[in-house]
């Protein structure tokens, strides 16, 4: 299975949603749910909404969270961590899949060695990854490392079969990050570089640049310069729990049908940079709020505001791992992520130092007909 990202018509459908009178909360407590911190000034809350979703779209677990500045509003959640095991209730602390919401992270990360000087925005695949005597296809030579967050490099939306394959064969090998980028950009651009293809392979290409500049991987960044500075002790790589004991929820196929972690959970390890980090909702709220409020400021408002900055000008573009709107005078970011079993939301609205979060152990992207409703009583 491949990882999928943002769903474009999502983004329509949720500013749309935003812009229309919600419809008033119920009073009475939603079965099946639990409501872990809600602030009394704030707009009715979410728990009802978060069933009403979870029972319309048949969903095994859901969960959801709303922060404002800075300071969690709500935390809500139901169902069950399996589907056919009624004792595995979701619990307030349990790790959720985030699929390509991490390529946001990836993004700061990067931003993270721009601001030290290390990487600049400029720099290009010929340059990070031609040292390494790889064969480097003209048309990806000159592509810079701000082209590939942006999903402007060229590289293809779907990768090569055989090369799909072999990331798969591979699976934990020290090297299987990068003998993928070597097959991709050994053969010519899918489309010419500075055209929008969003593209897992991008966000690999960029996360084998840091790992040669750096001499570190992927992984060891993250944890060392995000996890870490942001107290983020929950998240990890893959999907979370362990095998044959239900501690964490499991994700579930298109059919329903829960699948114990493993390999076959999740996407190969291989394609980190591009989505397979999985946290707890207040573990990844630390990150979603450091958007929404500037701090802790783990790169430069510069860098913060380029990696929010699409290139293209109008109502909506892509940034560094997100979607990014207008959304009255300031800008809201948007993305989803899935690995076909699991599914993931994120909204960030700066201005209004406003963070959310709708995670689900089941890859349905029906989910996000529903997100409007949600964050309309917060975007004012």
């Amino acid at each position: 299975m491949l990882q999928r990202g943002m769903r474009w018509l999502a983004l329509v459908l949720v500013l749309g949603a935003c812009k229309s009178k919600p419809e008033p909360a119920k009073t009475s407590p939603a079965p099946g749910s639990a409501t872990v911190t809600a602030d009394a000034g704030a707009p009715a809350g979410i728990a009802q909404q978060v069933v009403d979703i979870r029972t319309k779209l048949g969903l095994p677990g859901i969960a959801a969270a709303v922060w404002r500045d800075g300071k969690l509003v709500e935390q809500t959640f139901s169902g069950l961590r399996k589907l056919d095991d009624p004792a595995s209730a979701i619990g307030e602390h349990d790790l959720w899949h985030l699929g390509s919401n991490t390529k946001a992270m990836t993004a700061t990360l990067i931003g993270i060695y721009v601001d030290r000087g290390t990487l600049r925005w400029t720099d290009t695949i010929g340059q990070l990854l031609g040292a390494t005597k790889v064969k480097i296809d003209p048309g990806y030579k000159d592509v810079t490392l701000d082209q590939l967050i942006r999903h402007e490099g060229g590289a293809p939306e779907e990768p090569p079969d055989a090369v799909w394959k072999q990331l798969w064969a591979d699976g934990a090998a020290p090297d299987a990050r990068s003998k993928f980028v070597r097959a991709i950009i050994a053969a010519a651009p899918a489309q010419k570089a500075g055209t929008f293809a969003y593209s897992n392979a991008s966000y690999m290409i960029a996360g084998a640049m840091l790992e040669a500049k750096t001499k570190k991987t992927w992984e060891q960044l993250l944890r060392e310069e995000l996890f870490a500075k942001l107290d983020m002790k929950s998240c990890g790589f893959g999907a979370p729990g362990v095998k044959g004991i239900v501690d964490q929820p499991r994700g579930h196929d298109g059919g329903g049908a829960p699948i114990e972690p493993g390999p076959a959970a999740d996407n190969p390890p291989g394609l980190g940079p591009a989505g397979t980090v999985h946290c707890s909702l207040a573990d990844y709220g630390k990150f979603l709020n450091m958007l929404a409020t500037g701090t802790p400021a783990l790169v430069t408002p510069e860098t913060t505001q380029h990696l929010t900055t699409p290139r293209a000008t109008g109502p909506m573009g892509y940034a560094g791992g997100w979607m990014v709107a207008t959304q009255g005078k300031g800008t809201m970011l948007v993305h989803s992520g899935s690995n076909t079993m699991w599914y993931a939301t994120a909204v960030v609205i700066p201005s209004n130092k406003f963070a959310l979060a709708i995670v689900t152990n089941k890859g349905d992207d029906k989910i996000e007909e529903s997100l409007g409703a949600l964050i309309a009583p917060y975007v004012k």
